[in-house]
């Protein structure tokens, strides 16, 4: 109680009146017996002679246990009660190292209860050494873990569930995948046509595609293409893709047409707040009955070239500047160009998975490019369209989790006289 300046007395307490609260507050806590706090600390205690008998154990330990004082101390060991999983672990490798080190730390073990039930716990233990430094005894901590046990159960069971619901998803995924892929490419007489598919990730459908089918005629449609994006948002793109080149062939096989039909139609349909859009490489192939071989006209909207691998052992791209991407712009230009394909020569496609992939030494600056690929192929050449697809596929492998994106290759080749195969 303090003064005021009339002489009156307030209601305001001393300061001095807590601090010495706290302080007598804090002496009691100094004043606790030592014994109790051994007795009933949040964690058990034990002491055990050398060979592991039981010589003290606190009133913590006893309780989680269930078992009274008189029942352990004298007469059992520490590894008594331990399950036979923690007898064994504690006799081959506990104890050896405790020996050894004069400490072991945080060893996960577990305790058998006086009514049967299983006590899981961490235990560290240290040797006490007498002034001699000879071991006298053993000074066991132990700590409750079941809150933590059933913590990691519990993280456990969501980690396998977790891998469950991704392993089922790479199997929808692949799935998805086939569907938007041709079961089987057609045969074509004087023709050998290879395909691959590199899935970058199992995660994560692709937006890669190719198909090759008959028209009318005795021609034939080709394509290769590469949607936006990933997912099943570009699933849908491609599957739109794929069924409207098709029908787009049958009605007009001409390539540009062709090409011309898709833009429209993704235009319309995704020209609002998630506009999608595609590179696509569609080829008509004629036999030509005059020269031999086949007439392929390629029609282009913002796609990587095409790569021509003569019979001579050349190679080179196949020019299609000035293509512009599908389903941007309502009139997209479309770049086309002809050519003719002799016997041993191969054409070959292929989606930007392969010229992007990051090379052995992961830089983000360093791309495997399309220089690299035209000297690849004039390594390669001549071949077949088994062979270069074969080739590709070595390729791909050799860059492992540098390919960050799904590549498509699709190649045809033009048979080769039998008298020139055999020789």
């Amino acid at each position: 109680m303090s003064r005021t300046s009339d002489g009156g007395s307030s209601e305001r307490p001393d300061p001095g009146e807590g601090a010495g609260g706290d302080r007598a507050a804090f002496s009691a806590l100094l004043e606790d017996s030592a014994e109790d706090l051994y007795e009933h600390a949040p964690c058990g205690y034990l002491s055990t002679l050398l060979d592991g008998t039981i010589a003290k154990i606190n009133t913590t330990l006893l309780d989680w246990l269930g078992h009274a004082h008189d029942d352990l101390v004298g007469r059992r060991t520490f590894s008594d009660l331990l399950t036979v999983g923690g007898r064994l672990y504690h006799e081959t490798h506990f104890s050896p190292l405790l020996r050894m080190q004069g400490e072991v730390s945080g060893i996960a073990l577990e305790l058998k209860a006086a009514d049967g039930s299983r006590l899981p716990v961490l235990v560290t233990s240290t040797v006490k050494t007498g002034s001699d430094g000879q071991p006298l005894l053993i000074r066991t901590t132990v700590f409750d873990a079941r809150e933590r046990r059933a913590y990691e159960t519990e993280l456990l069971r969501a980690r396998q569930e977790a891998e469950r619901e991704r392993e089922e998803l790479k199997r929808l995924n692949a799935a998805l995948q086939q569907t938007l892929l041709p079961p089987a490419l057609v045969s074509v007489p004087g023709l050998e046509v290879a395909a691959h598919y590199h899935i970058a990730s199992a995660d994560m459908v692709g937006g890669d595609f190719y198909d090759l089918f008959p028209l009318g005629s005795g021609t034939w449609g080709l394509f290769l293409g590469d949607v936006c994006g990933k997912g099943a948002a570009a699933a849908a793109v491609t599957s739109l893709a794929r069924y409207t080149l098709r029908a787009a062939a049958v009605y007009d096989p001409d390539p540009a047409a062709v090409l011309s039909n898709l833009n429209t139609v993704l235009n319309h349909e995704y020209n609002g707040h998630d506009p999608r859009f595609c590179t696509v490489i569609f080829g008509l192939l004629t036999p030509d009955t005059d020269q031999g071989g086949f007439r392929i006209t390629l029609a282009s909207g913002g796609h990587p070239p095409a790569l021509l691998l003569r019979a001579d052992g050349s190679a080179d791209h196949l020019p299609t500047p000035g293509g512009q991407l599908i389903g941007v712009l309502a009139d997209a230009h479309i770049a086309t160009t002809s050519i003719h394909l002799t016997a041993g020569d191969t054409l070959l496609l292929h989606t930007d998975g392969l010229t992007e992939a990051h090379t052995a030494s992961n830089s983000d600056d360093e791309r495997y490019g399309d220089e690299a690929l035209l000297g690849f192929a004039q390594a390669l050449a001549p071949t077949t369209a088994p062979g270069a697809v074969a080739a590709i596929r070595d390729l791909l492998d050799t860059f492992g989790t540098g390919v960050d994106d799904d590549t498509a290759v699709l190649a045809i080749s033009v048979h080769r006289p039998i008298s020139e195969e055999q020789q």
